[in-house]
């Protein structure tokens, strides 16, 4: 399996990244975690987190940024995108009453590509990050499917979150194979910790193995029976024991 870069999604460690930012990402480099996909700074500023993560030697493999400041703050987010040294800045989140109709679902998609090219003008990807909904069929075919093909794929892709999708009882690998290098990024998440709900991974690391256009894969947890540390420290185990790592 080859060495596609491992990150967590700082969303996961939230609330210790809200006390103490700096201190939280030095946890996760001792880890072993190759990078981080962030999810606002916790108590710093962006040019305070860039320091931190500079002094903890990860590397960001993006950034979510929601709609409103997509659409209101765009060139800060590029600023702030090109200052940390990711190339992806992804939406994770659209309101669910959007997607009632193919015709709706392609509205958003169109706007989401508005503000993708404009994000490339400055070398940049915007993606877009599913949850449930964006796997309800519209005539034989997910939302997410009809939003990606409303944008060119040069201005959206898309960070395929594979615990959603089997939620939505969308085999996530089938959505890969469909979508082939648009999806740059992979959310690895499970009920809990990585490989302990139902999710199955096997075929989901080969379809994207076959594919081979992810950038990184991306632990998220939301869940736990134990502190969010030291969970996100047990999904590193497990990916190192699945070979990712």
């Amino acid at each position: 399996m080859s060495k596609t870069p491992l990150a967590l999604q700082l969303y996961s460690v939230r609330d210790d990244t809200k006390q103490d930012f700096a201190r939280t990402v030095a946890e996760v480099a001792k880890i072993g975690y190759a990078g981080v996909e962030l999810a606002g700074y916790g108590n710093l500023d962006a040019r305070q987190a860039q320091s931190a993560l500079r002094s903890a030697g990860l590397a960001v493999a993006g950034m979510h940024v929601l709609r409103e400041a997509l659409r209101d703050n765009l060139e800060q987010i590029a600023d702030e995108a090109l200052m940390l040294g990711t190339t992806h800045v992804i939406c994770p989140w659209w309101t669910p009453d959007a997607f009632t109709s193919v015709a709706s679902v392609e509205e958003v998609g169109r706007e989401l590509g508005t503000y993708g090219e404009r994000l490339r003008e400055r070398g940049l990807l915007l993606s877009f990050h599913n949850h449930k909904s964006e796997f309800r069929l519209l005539e034989g075919r997910p939302v997410m499917s009809w939003l990606l093909g409303s944008a060119a794929p040069r201005s959206l892709g898309a960070e395929l979150d594979v615990y959603w999708a089997h939620v939505a009882d969308y085999p996530p690998e089938r959505f890969l194979y469909e979508q082939g290098q648009r999806v740059r990024l992979l959310h690895l998440k499970d009920e809990k910790v990585i490989g302990d709900g139902p999710v199955n991974f096997p075929p989901i690391f080969k379809a994207a193995e076959t594919i081979r256009g992810i950038d990184w894969y991306v632990v998220e947890q939301e869940n736990y029976d134990d502190t969010p540390l030291n969970s996100v420290r047990q999904c590193f185990e497990r990916a190192k024991s699945w070979g990712l790592v």
